[in-house]
């Protein structure tokens, strides 16, 4: 039966990675994955690896599950508030500049400071939306989006809240917000410096930015963006804030900051001719709407389908028999990062926490949360930034291989190697 469980794993894991070649949403396969493996658990009566029955095993699983939708449905609602208000839309005019090597960094660093409190997905989506309004040719953007990719994956990684493996981390205690930030930073900032340093040798970002005229739209501001878009952030940085002094689980943070939120944006008003005909377009209802359900189902698809690998012992067994096999976990966890680019980070870190029964705030943790986060820019379907990226903009497979992957490679080595200086 291990290598029947194996098979329905590793079967639906190819739909998921294969995704636009068999235009099959990776949802519907980590949904039927992770059902059908739990499905043969109890059709077949398999034993459980812990002492509980398989009902408290499945419900115990659940429960942790549940804790990690709970965050991510807070934090989506949040950010979809902020951009109902148009909170990110006033920040383009802060980077109105004729030099692309200035608006390169500006880009860069905004990224990776942004993505640490949002996430590197949403992250993407905003700045390159901005970056429609300040760059009028596609060569150009194409080149800011792909740099915006890894500025958010590198930013995200040493936030609790910047990337859902390191939330993920965060959540089951393998490492803690404030160990997190003064391991990570310094070799995430590496991951972003070095690509950029290189990328300011490039001909194309030596040619001054094209001026056109703004736009009316351009300048379209309501009078709550500002004010929304920093209760958003200040209530989302409150969140480790909040576990560190009551030691309440992530989630419960996250759901107070969401209520502050809420009522922030049911207080003030939009715009001076607001009425009531014209608040359920800036509700937190509406907002809700546009939260994207498909990346949650697919988060509850994949985590059940691991924690059903995990209760057959099957994890602890592979974890073994690599630990055989590779001299250190150093080098697993370095490995780990170039899988990532071409595996979803998710279930690889979902694996690695099943796997692996390090102490807290372990080196190996810490190492893992770096790889995965920002292994993923070497390829463009490597992360959510980068699919969300190469939707947005176009962007095609083989030219981000070809430009851009040695870049983020450089930047991701550069990262291992002032971890290791760190150690």
């Amino acid at each position: 039966m291990t290598t029947l469980l194996i098979s329905v794993f590793c079967i639906g894991y190819l739909f998921i990675v294969l995704e636009h070649a068999t235009r099959v949403s990776k949802t519907v396969a980590a949904l039927v994955t992770g059902v059908v493996i739990w499905a043969l658990i109890f059709v077949f009566d398999l034993p459980v690896n812990d002492a509980s029955d398989k009902d408290a095993t499945l419900l115990r699983h659940i429960g942790k599950i549940a804790e990690i939708i709970f965050f991510l449905k807070g934090a989506m609602t949040i950010v979809e508030l902020i951009d109902l208000h148009r909170g990110f839309a006033w920040i383009n005019r802060l980077v109105a500049t004729r030099s692309k090597i200035k608006l390169l960094w500006i880009v860069g660093l905004g990224s990776f400071v942004l993505s640490a409190i949002l996430d590197n997905l949403t992250t993407t989506i905003v700045v390159i939306a901005l970056l429609r309004k300040l760059l009028h040719l596609k060569e150009d953007r194409i080149w800011f989006a792909s740099i915006v990719v890894i500025a958010a994956n590198a930013g995200g990684a040493w936030s609790p809240i910047g990337d859902v493996t390191t939330t993920m981390l965060w959540i089951d205690q393998k490492v803690s917000a404030t160990e997190l930030l003064k391991l990570l930073f310094i070799p995430s900032l590496c991951c972003l410096v070095i690509p950029l340093l290189i990328c300011t040798r490039f001909r194309i970002f030596k040619v001054p930015i094209q001026q056109h005229e703004k736009t009316a739209e351009a300048e379209d501001e309501l009078l709550s963006s500002k004010l929304m878009f920093w209760a958003g952030l200040s209530a989302l940085v409150f969140v480790p804030v909040f576990k560190t002094f009551t030691h309440l689980p992530p989630y419960m943070g996250m759901l107070l900051a969401l209520a502050a939120v809420w009522l922030v944006s049911e207080l003030i008003h939009p715009e001076e001719d607001f009425s009531e005909e014209r608040r359920h377009l800036y509700s937190a209802q509406r907002a809700l709407s546009r939260v994207d359900f498909s990346s949650l189902l697919f988060f509850i698809g994949i985590l059940l389908a691991i924690a059903g690998l995990e209760s057959q012992g099957i994890l602890t067994d592979f974890a073994q028999n690599m630990d055989a096999v590779l001299p250190s976990k150093t080098l697993t966890g370095v490995l780990m990062g170039f899988a990532s680019a071409i595996i979803d980070n998710v279930p690889l870190v979902a694996a690695a926490i099943s796997m692996y029964q390090e102490p807290m705030d372990s080196s190996f943790w810490h190492l893992l949360a770096y790889a995965c986060g920002t292994g993923g820019s070497m390829l463009i379907i490597g992360s959510a930034a980068g699919v969300a990226a190469m939707g947005m903009e176009e962007i095609k497979f083989t030219w981000y291989f070809r430009n851009i992957s040695w870049i983020a490679g450089a930047g991701y080595l550069a990262g291992i190697a002032a971890f290791m200086l760190l150690q």
